[in-house]
Formats: structure tokens, C-alpha cells, sequence
């Protein structure tokens, strides 16, 4: 057990998960309290590296999501500072949280993702670039945030109309995959331990970013429902992706499963290197299945950073 530290937690900031960067924050921030740390709560602005140059803490808790707390910026500001920090390093992140460099990383290896390819936004307006069903995502966003499935039947046109609503207004470049039906399935991973699978199953529509942070809107079933070579497969895909990345910390593996495919209809979408940490959160509820409370999750995670 670590001694009592000062820890300051990031949280917050201007991304597009703000919202939920803060919900996360604030349940690492009390639950660092109630093990007897001082906690600076600090919620990012333009002078965060003063901030914390003045408050000097041991360790900062990165309780951010999205850019630039994702994104290796900020934890290039920490090294600069000299201060540690949790979860994954500059690399890391810079990697992980680019969809297509995470791909010419980890596919070489073996890893299985699906096929895809960056467009630009203005292009889809003329046609389609792949047939439908397909998905459509931001390369640098997470918490699927701007993804929109293209189905035959849906409410997208063909082509797709410039003056209708999706990520193709908010991004210039976005990555296109084919649709992989199925079932959710993601896995943590916090050091070099799987948490096991849980599968997401949306009351609604598909697991958007009002899915995973809108109590009721999604059921999680862990352990998952799914065959032992399946689950045993998430887990050491999720395993090889956070070390080949140069991961540490936290992290979580997403996955789509077609099952009538077997173990070959099971892709990796991507690696979250900055997990949501709010009490619908999946890191969290998969560690507390394993026996490990939030604050005990909590602590490891500072143990790790230092």
C-alpha cells in the first residue's frame, strides 16, 4: 500500500466528453479521499501547467477523455513538468486514440480489425465509399462520439445530403469501416490483467455515446453469454492491444462479435486508454465483479503511475 500522497485529479476540460471527464474526476477524487490522500480537483483550462507546477502534487490522476487529455498532449505537458501521472504515456495515447494509426500498429501483429479507410466528409455527398451497411466515426474521438451507421434503410439518403445531420458537418476526414453485425462485447484491462467480457446490449439503437453514459439505456451482462473460446479470445486480444500499444494504467478493448462467423467474426474496434471512471462505467463495474472495489481500483491505477 502507497503512503498517503497528494494526488491532483484532472478532470474536465473543453473535449466533447467534458460532461464526463467530471463525472469521472469527481468519483476518483472522493474515492482517493477516502483512503486518506490529499486531493487537489483541478478541472483543465489554458493555465493547467501552472496550476500544477504551484500545486507541486505527487501524482496526477488523468481523470480527462477525449483531446487533450487523450491524446498524448497533456501527458507531454506532465513529462515536461516532471510530475507522474496515471494511464498511458505520450505514445501510447497519440497512437491509441487514432483509429487508423492504432490499425497499422496492431494489425501487422495479428490482431483483428475491420477493414477500412479515411475519406473525406465532402466526398460522401457524391457517393457512398463503400456499400452499405457501413460505419462512419471520427479517426481521433472517442466514447462514440460522431459515429453514424449507413444502413440501406436509413434516414442518411443516398447519397448521403450535405444538409443532413452527422459527423460529415463536424469532421473533414472520417474513417469508414464495414458494418460488422452482432453483439458488444468489451474487456478491461488494468496492468496486464483482463477483467473479463462483458456484453452491452442497447435498450435502443446501437451503443452511442448517450447509450454508454444514460442510465437505463444500456444492459450489462457480465460475464458475458458467450462461448469460453470467445471470452478467453477478447481477453488476450485486449491483453496483446495494450501492450503492442505501450499502454499502462487502465484500459478498454471494445469488440463486435458476429457469431454465426465463430471465432472469425470477432474484430477489435479500438482501445480506450482513458476509460470512463463514473458509476455506469465498465472498468469499474468489471472490477468490482473481480472483487475489487472503486477505490481499490482507484489506488492500483496511482500504484501503477508510480
Amino acid at each position: 500500500m502507497t503512503g498517503k500522497l497528494h494526488i491532483a485529479v484532472l478532470m474536465g476540460g473543453w473535449s466533447a466528453e467534458r460532461e464526463v471527464s467530471l463525472m469521472s474526476g469527481t468519483g476518483v477524487a472522493d474515492a482517493l479521499e477516502s483512503l486518506g490522500h490529499k486531493v487537489s480537483r483541478v478541472d483543465m483550462d489554458r493555465t493547467v501547467a501552472a496550476t500544477l507546477a504551484a500545486l507541486k502534487p505527487d501524482v496526477v490522476f488523468n481523470a480527462l477523455h477525449g483531446s487533450p487529455g487523450e491524446d498524448g498532449t497533456v501527458q507531454g505537458m506532465l513529462e515536461i513538468l516532471g510530475i507522474k501521472y496515471t494511464h498511458s504515456g505520450v505514445t501510447a495515447s497519440a497512437i491509441a486514440i487514432d483509429k487508423e494509426l492504432t490499425k497499422a500498429i496492431l494489425c501487422p501483429h495479428g490482431i483483428p480489425m475491420p477493414d477500412g479507410m479515411i475519406v473525406e466528409s465532402e466526398s460522401l455527398y457524391a457517393a457512398d465509399p463503400m456499400p452499405r451497411p457501413y460505419v462512419l466515426k471520427p479517426v481521433n474521438e472517442g466514447s462514440s462520439v460522431g459515429v453514424a451507421i449507413v444502413t440501406e434503410d436509413g434516414n442518411y439518403g443516398s447519397p448521403i445530403g450535405r444538409d443532413v445531420t452527422g459527423p460529415w458537418q463536424e469532421f473533414d476526414r472520417l474513417l469508414a469501416e464495414p458494418f460488422i453485425k452482432g453483439r458488444e462485447l468489451t474487456t478491461a484491462v488494468v496492468g496486464e490483467e483482463a477483467f473479463g467480457v462483458t456484453e452491452l446490449m442497447p435498450t435502443r439503437g446501437f451503443y452511442d455515446y448517450d447509450a454508454k453514459y444514460t442510465e437505463g439505456l444500456t444492459q450489462h451482462v457480465y460475464p458475458a453469454e458467450i462461448p469460453a473460446d470467445i471470452a478467453a479470445r477478447c481477453e488476450a486480444i485486449a491483453i496483446d492491444a495494450h501492450t503492442l500499444l505501450g499502454c499502462k494504467g487502465a484500459t478498454r478493448s471494445d469488440f463486435r462479435w458476429d457469431e454465426e462467423r465463430g471465432e472469425d467474426g470477432l474484430f477489435l474496434l479500438e482501445v480506450n486508454t482513458q476509460p470512463g471512471m463514473t458509476p455506469l462505467s465498465l472498468v469499474p463495474e468489471q472490477a468490482k465483479h473481480r472483487g475489487m472495489d472503486y477505490p481499490a481500483l482507484v489506488q492500483r491505477i496511482v500504484e501503477e503511475a508510480l
